[in-house]
């Protein structure tokens, strides 16, 4: 019993993906009404459009289409901070859940920024 247990391997796709499904699920508890309709729409397109540019980026054809697609990863991460940021002044009641959410947006602005600088740099 005295194996090493092997290195759980880092998947930024499936958190990304998870962060998209997240904002879905979030996005459906958000009462309709006509502040919170224009905040939902916008939070579904950036919050969801992170994993999509992901895996753009990871089957990017140079070394340049990567550094682009990462920062448009960046910039929706961002982004949909804005808009959670929107939704809890909006909506008190989801102040929670929407922090929640905030706090994995800014997670991963993080790492998307970390790994643009090193690629920029190298």
């Amino acid at each position: 019993m005295n194996e090493k247990m092997p290195k759980k391997k880092y998947d930024l796709e499936e958190r990304t993906a998870k962060f998209g499904e997240n904002i879905i699920m979030f996005s459906r508890k958000i009462k309709k009404d006509p502040v919170t309709l224009p905040l939902i729409s916008q939070i579904v397109r950036s919050g969801t459009s992170v994993g999509a540019n992901y895996c753009e980026a990871d089957d990017a054809e140079s070394k340049k289409d990567f550094t682009h697609k990462l920062g448009i990863c960046k910039k929706e991460s961002r982004e949909t901070k804005h808009w959670l940021r929107m939704i809890a002044l909006a909506v008190p009641e989801l102040k929670s859940d929407a922090r929640k959410l905030w706090q994995e947006s800014k997670e991963l602005n993080l790492i998307f920024n970390s790994i643009v600088n090193k690629v920029k740099n190298k």
